[in-house]
């Protein structure tokens, strides 16, 4: 397995990534073998070899400002220039509306840069916008101004610096989406299966750096909200059933048929949702706004079949919960974020498809 780690862990290289899809792809087709053949005499064999693969897929830690180690020494946390900062952020009612009531955990002043800038991807763009000037305000006021110039890159299908890092008193890191990062792994050819590989290649990067994501996938957990960052298994689990969701969409893309291109979206879409915070973030955040591309691309699906002369109704489940919950199955209930007994985010979209019903799935808050 050394070679084998030696080039999964080569950067931009097209070729670690076809072979870290194919193991993924190795170890999802493992998983179903050794359920349907309990009594096969290779069982033992098969269980360590899921044991080696799981270990060899799981992404080294990848702190967005690497220059900090984790031996360095903790400062505690009266120490930290941005302290201020910290206890506005924490103290904010607004924020914790958005956020739930949890407390920055950072205790270096980059990592809390980084900690707060990610917070602001998950609530309202107006509200965030305001947030990030006034991080930028108060970083100033300690000797540290924006840099645009050090970002880490995530791969996306566009260029987008989605937050600045630091430099001068605090020095860290910020963070963009990168084209050229995506080309490294796929030649753009302006079609849907590019967003879908997007996103694949987006969301096995962002998993690696940020730590308060959750998933909600129906096929990899049924009745609870995961997270990632403490369920490794169910990390390896999740990036595997987007993989194949993703290769799922481009086969059907190359049948051209509109219908097999609306299910297999359909099912794209319910995983690129399925991958969230708690409590979800709110719709039109920087976040919220991402994932919405996918519905877009869903939408144009379906326009596409409705041309074709197929009756296709689909349909964003939002609002009061007990005003969708007949379009709905298999919900997941939250007793904190947003209104109560309103729909927090929709994890899979309603549709009828030549009078074949497909049942939404949603999480919302509890009444109480």
């Amino acid at each position: 397995m050394h070679h084998f780690r030696q080039l999964l862990e080569l950067q931009n290289s097209q070729l670690a990534q076809l072979l870290r899809f194919t193991l993924y792809g190795l170890e999802t087709t493992l998983n179903q073998a050794r359920a349907e053949f309990p009594q096969d005499p290779g069982v033992k064999l098969c269980d360590e070899l899921l044991q080696e693969l799981h270990n060899l897929l799981q992404p080294a830690p990848t702190p967005l400002h690497p220059h900090i180690g984790w031996e360095d020494v903790i400062p505690s946390q009266n120490t930290l220039k941005l302290d201020r900062l910290r206890e506005a952020f924490n103290s904010d009612l607004e924020l914790n509306y958005y956020l739930g009531n949890s407390q920055l955990q950072s205790q270096t002043d980059p990592d809390l840069w980084n900690e707060i800038q990610c917070k602001l991807l998950r609530i309202p763009e107006d509200l965030a916008a305001s947030w990030r000037q006034r991080t930028l305000d108060m970083a100033q006021e300690i000797g540290a101004i924006a840099d645009n110039s050090n970002l880490y890159e995530l791969p996306f299908i566009r260029d987008e610096i989605i937050y600045p890092g630091l430099s001068g008193s605090v020095q860290t890191q910020g963070l963009s989406l990168s084209q050229k990062a995506f080309l490294n792994y796929q030649n753009l050819q302006n079609n849907e299966s590019d967003l879908s590989t997007g996103f694949l290649l987006l969301y096995t990067k962002f998993i690696e750096i940020e730590p308060n994501l959750y998933h909600a996938l129906k096929s990899v957990c049924s009745f609870d909200i995961i997270s990632l960052n403490s369920k490794a298994e169910q990390q390896s689990q999740y990036i595997n059933a987007l993989s194949d969701r993703c290769q799922r969409t481009q086969k059907a893309e190359e049948s051209a048929d509109p219908l097999s291109i609306l299910r297999a979206w359909i099912d794209m879409d319910e995983a690129i949702h399925s991958l969230v915070f708690v409590p979800p973030a709110e719709r039109y955040s920087w976040w919220g706004k991402l994932q919405n591309e996918s519905r877009r691309i869903l939408k144009k699906i379906a326009d596409k079949a409705i041309n074709a002369g197929h009756e296709v109704r689909i349909r964003q489940l939002s609002g009061l919960y007990a005003d969708i919950c007949t379009s709905s199955k298999d919900d997941l209930q939250l007793d904190f974020g947003g209104t109560p007994g309103e729909v927090l985010t929709c994890l899979r979209v309603y549709a009828r498809i030549n009078h074949e019903e497909s049942p939404g799935r949603v999480i919302f808050r509890s009444s109480r």
